[in-house]
């Protein structure tokens, strides 16, 4: 199987996308999605930011490379009678079926970037999105003190080297990385924005409770922790993300846990 394919089918991403929702409405609306504009949501999850857009009368479509949680993508905007919202299984390496110059909205929040050969993901972009339009993406920054680069640092550390030619998905947090990409994609440089912004996780529950949350459901966590019991670390792991969690908690107290993260946003004009 698909190596990226298997690890978002880990576990059960919708938990942790679910202490996502609040984020990602207010993300949709400050990028300024309106009625009538044809979006992807390329590695979408279950609708994250797909669903907002849909709300607000886009015509949205979402591809994730997870069988699992574009099912849940599709469960999630039937409940919510959004017909002008549906999700597909796709590789944003490689976006068959989509044609040239098809949108005038690309989005990717959290999700392009874990794909693989990231000039190929660039390039796919900057195919299916109509001259005059925009690619907008949130990308995880390599060796933020803030929670998501954190956590992947923190897995890396008690799991086996990867592969060779494995490119690092935190290197799209990169300006200088993400401009070379784009504009290797014919983009030119005055066309490729980047700015700081920040995404906040609310959760219901203590920190520790939602330490427990990535690790039973969210793949790259899953796969630390299985590589930590192997060495008898896993209870190391599990303290060390529990100081992580608790020490950037911003919640006053109980039931909510919520935890601010950084992450670059990337805007190009097409």
């Amino acid at each position: 199987m698909n190596p990226n394919k298997a690890l978002w089918e880990k576990g059960d991403f919708t938990r942790i996308a679910a202490s996502m929702r609040e984020s990602g409405e207010a993300l949709v609306k400050s990028i300024g999605v309106t009625k009538g504009v044809k979006v992807l949501d390329l590695g979408c999850g279950d609708g994250t930011t797909a669903l907002p857009s849909a709300k607000l009368g886009a015509d949205v479509l979402g591809v994730d490379i997870a069988t699992n949680l574009v099912a849940a993508g599709n469960a999630r905007a039937k409940e919510a009678g959004l017909a002008n919202c549906t999700f597909q299984e796709g590789d944003a390496s490689k976006l068959d079926g989509l044609k040239d110059k098809s949108f005038d909205l690309v989005i990717s929040i959290f999700g392009a970037m874990f794909a693989p050969r990231p000039f190929d993901v660039a390039k796919e972009m900057v195919r299916v999105a109509r001259s005059g339009g925009r690619i907008v993406m949130g990308n995880w920054i390599p060796g933020d003190p803030t929670l998501v680069a954190q956590i992947l640092k923190i897995a890396a550390a008690y799991s086996p080297p990867p592969p060779e030619g494995f490119v690092s998905p935190v290197t799209w947090g990169v300006e200088a990385n993400v401009v070379e990409r784009f504009t290797g994609a014919g983009v030119p440089r005055d066309k490729i924005s980047c700015t700081r912004d920040t995404y906040v996780f609310n959760f219901r529950g203590t920190p520790a409770e939602f330490v427990d949350a990535f690790r039973k459901y969210y793949g790259p966590t899953m796969n630390a922790f299985d590589a930590a019991e192997k060495n008898g670390r896993a209870g190391d792991l599990q303290k060390e993300l529990e100081a992580l969690f608790a020490s950037q908690n911003t919640s006053p107290g109980a039931p909510v846990t919520s935890i601010p993260a950084t992450f670059l946003r990337v805007t190009v004009m097409t």
